[in-house]
């Protein structure tokens, strides 16, 4: 069968050896007939080369597998038709104090040359996404637009909790403690068609058909990061410690996105096709694999030193800038949080970093089609292609290359495969922006984020050297003992390689919040009200936001936020954000038990409804940042004209109404972050954050 590249691939004629990939219009995407995932053509040894440890049962003959089959779906269709746009994007900047959107729009590492399109004012047709709500359209007015807020479930949450109530649930009643000790990966993991483990694709058709060949029982990782299995049928080849199956474990410095605070902990995997595991004779081994993955490492983060090339059998593999070698691939189990959890007691979870035993979600991304962002230059993100997805079997196509994978609790909790419309979220963190001549009657949808690199976030982020490959553990996180109410955190902040200064500072400096929401729980607003005070050195109390929010005050609630601002970098430059050991303060990092408890409940109710469509983020009561507090000079209104009330729920901005207008439906408010005023003047537009570390 010839090769072809898929919905569209950004080279013609684009070679992949080991794996057949057949694009039929409307049909199937690949016909896989080996167990060998797709490379490139030069990289591959004509010949069977010759093994230290004899050849296993999953080297066996290659099994014949049915075609992965997509279908191109029109977002219109969805119960979400933004989904795209993540819910912290809608968010107010509290006048521009609060600046969570650097950590996606930025310019940095695209001037860098690594990936994808500037989104903070380089490139004149995306605009500046940190200085205007420019959220774009498509089949604009006939879909709703974007610029609407459909996060019902963290906009409105008592509307939730209406649902839940219709349903006969008490949520009030649920033992969270045991829920999220329950092992929900364990069963999904079994139903993966039972096929070679140490394939990507199992090859027969079935809702768990491209579950990550990543088994549970086989984790944690071990402490050099690699996942080892005693099951000689799960593993590529073998040393004194056991069946290497090829991934190894990734630990990373994370955004203000999954962290324990927010309700989330990742757990994040990475495994290259075996040809990246083989030496320059052919023989499996793990020096050559471990070499190969510092190399992918450094790729991502701009390390490399002037390499061309991959080693080993791989030595014919060229290294592209900022990109993934073909056949990559990535395993994120997404966990709930329990705070005993530290690694120490298998009895709790047998992971580290608050990760209980149950997960959210497994996420997957394999790296199936080459994509080259130095061809497309300058270009729109792709608003008007429908998404490229399977309906039953959990993937979607991002369009830049990757599939994607998810598979989320069904109301029981159990695993099932996520739907396109869920996928779709996903595209909108991993993705990036295709050539225009890439977008034809079959183009794929794309999303895309500034401060990707090659659509990921974690390897970028990784700690360097040995730190770096191991479990994730959350900044070292030690959960704590009887009395206590916050864990302790090991590893020393990291620092910002472009900035110098430590990474969680600087999120502090900028968010003046725990997360993308710019939310402030009230434990960390407890500790910073005790903390930063006038008698301690500091400019000004820490003053209370509450009371300017409730006496509907707009003045009152500019005037806090610039003032927590200020304060806040006063804060951080005294080093009062670290422990005396250097690691981050556990009060700003770390929820308390009753917190993360009851964060796990509210999360519980979105998988008892299945409303993952409207939101996984729900809060005790709408977020602050959620609700309208501007003064006349910074106002704006309903789309149909009218004006907003203060404290008002904000549903929908502005779009510009003008239909010969290049931006027709397009969203016309201004986030208020200030692209002219200084730092040192309180200013907080950041145009080219890299999220790199030293």
């Amino acid at each position: 069968m010839p090769d072809f590249p898929f919905p569209g691939a950004s080279r013609a004629g684009t070679k992949f050896a080991g794996a057949a990939l057949a694009v039929l219009t409307g049909g199937a995407l690949w016909s896989a007939a080996s167990a060998t995932p797709p490379l490139q053509t030069a990289a591959t040894p004509t010949t069977t080369p010759a093994t230290t440890t004899p050849p296993t049962t999953t080297q066996a003959a290659p099994l014949q597998k049915a075609a992965l089959r997509g279908e191109h779906i029109s977002r219109s269709t969805f119960p979400n038709k933004h989904a795209h746009i993540p819910a912290q994007c809608y968010a107010e900047t509290s006048f521009g104090t609060q600046n969570a959107c650097q950590y996606c729009h930025t310019d940095g590492v695209y001037e860098l040359g690594l990936n994808n399109n500037p989104q903070a004012g380089a490139n004149p047709m995306v605009g500046n996404m940190q200085a205007e709500y420019g959220f774009g359209v498509y089949d604009y007015p006939q879909v709703v637009n974007s610029s609407i807020n459909p996060w019902i479930n963290t906009l409105r949450p008592e509307e939730l909790r209406r649902i839940v109530a219709s349903l006969g649930e008490k949520p009030e009643s649920w033992d969270m403690q045991a829920y999220v000790r329950q092992d929900n990966w364990a069963l999904a993991y079994t139903r993966r068609p039972a096929a070679r483990p140490t394939e990507w694709d199992s090859g027969v058709d079935s809702p768990y058909r491209l579950f990550p060949a990543l088994a549970p029982a086989d984790l944690p990782a071990q402490d050099d990061g690699f996942v080892r299995s005693q099951v000689q049928a799960r593993g590529v080849f073998r040393d004194a410690r056991g069946w290497l199956t090829g991934w190894r474990a990734v630990n990373f410095m994370p955004y203000g996105i999954f962290t324990p605070q927010t309700g989330s902990v990742s757990g994040v995997y990475v495994r290259l096709p075996q040809l990246f595991m083989r030496s320059a004779s052919g023989a499996f081994d793990l020096g050559t694999y471990a070499r190969n993955l510092d190399l992918v490492q450094r790729n991502a983060q701009g390390r490399l030193k002037g390499e061309k090339a991959y080693v080993g059998a791989a030595a014919r593999v060229p290294i592209v800038r900022g990109q993934y070698p073909l056949g990559t691939e990535f395993a994120h189990p997404l966990h709930y949080v329990d705070l005993q959890a530290d690694g120490s007691n298998p009895a709790v979870s047998p992971f580290p970093g608050a990760r209980a035993r149950r997960v959210k979600e497994i996420r997957w991304m394999y790296k199936a089609r080459e994509w080259h962002p130095d061809e497309f230059g300058l270009s729109l993100k792709e608003e008007s292609a429908p998404v490229y997805a399977n309906r039953t079997q959990g993937w979607i196509e991002n369009g830049t290359g990757w599939l994607l994978g998810g598979w989320i609790e069904d109301r029981a909790g159990e695993l099932r495969a996520q739907t396109a419309s869920e996928l779709t979220q996903c595209v909108a963190c991993h993705s990036g922006n295709a050539r225009q001549s890439d977008i034809g009657q079959n183009g794929v949808f794309t999303s895309g984020t500034g401060n990707t690199i090659d659509a990921t976030w974690a390897m970028p982020r990784q700690f360097t050297g040995a730190q770096g490959w191991r479990e994730m553990d959350y900044l070292g996180y030690q959960a704590p003992g009887a009395g206590q109410a916050f864990g302790k955190l090991r590893t020393p902040e990291p620092v910002n390689r472009a900035r110098n200064v430590g990474e969680y500072r600087f999120f502090l400096d900028h968010v003046v919040g725990v997360s993308l929401y710019g939310d402030m729980p009230g434990s960390v607003d407890h500790f910073l009200n005790a903390r930063i005070t006038r008698k301690a050195g500091y400019s000004a109390d820490w003053p209370a936001l509450r009371a300017a929010l409730e006496k509907l005050d707009p003045q009152g609630v500019k005037t806090a936020q610039e003032t927590r601002l200020k304060l806040m970098r006063e804060f951080t430059a005294r080093g009062e954000h670290l422990t005396s050991g250097g690691t981050v303060r556990p009060e700003l990092f770390l929820p308390t038990m009753p917190d993360a408890l009851e964060t796990a409940r509210r999360y519980r109710q979105v998988v008892v409804t299945q409303r993952y469509d409207f939101g996984k983020d729900v809060f005790p009561e709408t977020p602050f940042t959620f609700r309208y507090y501007r003064t006349p000079d910074t106002a704006f209104t309903h789309q149909d004209g009218r004006p907003y009330a203060t404290g008002e729920v904000v549903t929908d901005r502005p779009v510009n109404p003008d239909p010969v207008s290049f931006t027709y439906g397009i969203g016309v408010t201004p986030t208020l972050i200030d692209e002219e005023k200084p730092e040192e003047e309180g200013g907080n537009f950041v145009r080219d954050y890299v999220p790199f570390l030293k």
